[in-house]
């Protein structure tokens, strides 16, 4: 009897540490880069950090915010970072030697995007802006292609509109405001904060223009993907449950959001409300139509010569199999 009882103390031990011994395993660590560090469209990284989402996929999180996507592909080109949050166009980074791929599609079109004015200018559309003057950042930017393709669909051209590049936003809204330009492309919660103080009008939201497009793109380093890929099958679980969780739980959301990107509550439920309904992808599977569209910005925005293949700059091998539904509308909890 006395040995009956110490094997099944002894089974009871070996199972207790089969069961247990996995979970108490250490969590993969990942450096996780942000372009930016007030951007909506990185701050399901932070929801996800700050709702244990990540850790309960065995995931801890270093996160940093690089200042641009020059400087963040220059981390993840320096291995500073193993993921990059950012911007779509990078893409093209992979055909110039970038040892990245892009894993997942962040987002589709550009709402984050806009199109303001000073609020004495007459314009009240987008089809009032010809032969105006509305600054971009830089030469061969993603804005500057965005205002490029609205003169175009509007039947004007590619130089319909004057496309001075200013810099950056500080200085883009104060040649607005001495009138040496109409306008500018700005993002849309600068947007709506120079609209609640009365320096500028929305004209444009560019999510309207450009329909087909993946202006943003979540990648990685390709040593990760060969080293640990259960990792980086890992991190897009938790990003997409983030995204599903945003999605449901819209007061949590808004907090974060509003201590994230130092907005007001008025600002910051007018960017939720307008939108997270459709700007984040839900699973993160590639837009045939939208690689086709970076595919052309990259020769018209002068950052290649040729249009590349597109498919070696993208998998879809670690996405989840079937990401967490997320409702059609943002919910009001």
């Amino acid at each position: 009897m006395r040995t009956c009882r110490t094997w099944s103390a002894l089974w009871l031990c070996l199972v207790t540490l089969a069961v247990f011994g996995g979970a108490a395993r250490a969590n993969d660590q990942l450096r996780v880069g942000k372009a930016m560090a007030e951007g909506f469209s990185f701050v399901p990284l932070d929801v996800g950090m700050q709702t244990g989402i990540f850790a309960r996929h065995g995931i801890d999180i270093d996160a940093y915010a690089m200042g641009g996507s020059a400087k963040l592909q220059l981390a993840l080109a320096s291995d500073a970072i193993n993921i990059g949050l950012s911007s779509g166009p990078e893409l093209a980074f992979i055909v110039k030697g970038a040892p990245i791929i892009g894993v997942a599609a962040m987002t589709e079109r550009p709402l984050l995007f806009s199109v303001i004015v000073r609020p004495d200018e007459a314009a009240r559309t987008a089809a009032d802006l010809k032969g105006l003057s509305i600054s971009v950042s830089t030469v061969g930017s993603l804005t500057g292609w965005l205002l490029t393709e609205l003169s175009r669909q509007q039947g004007w051209g590619p130089t319909g509109i004057k496309a001075p590049a200013l810099g950056a936003d500080p200085a883009q809204v104060a040649a607005m405001r001495t009138r040496q330009v109409d306008g500018m492309v700005i993002d849309i919660a600068s947007a709506y904060r120079l609209e609640a103080s009365g320096d500028a009008r929305i004209v444009a939201k560019l999510g309207d223009v450009v329909r087909d497009f993946h202006s943003h793109i979540i990648y990685a380093r390709r040593d990760l993907t060969e080293s640990n890929p259960d990792a980086v099958r890992r991190f897009l679980a938790g990003w997409f449950e983030t995204i599903a969780f945003m999605h449901a739980n819209r007061v949590r959301t808004l907090e974060i959001t509003q201590s994230v990107l130092h907005l007001s509550p008025e600002i910051t439920a007018r960017l939720y409300n307008e939108v997270m309904p459709e700007f984040f992808s839900s699973d993160g599977r590639f837009n045939p139509r939208a690689l086709a569209t970076l595919q052309r910005s990259f020769v018209e925005m002068g950052v290649l010569p040729t249009a590349p293949d597109m498919a070696p700059l993208v998998t879809e091998q670690f996405l989840p199999a079937a990401a967490p539904a997320a409702p059609n509308k943002a919910a009001t909890n």
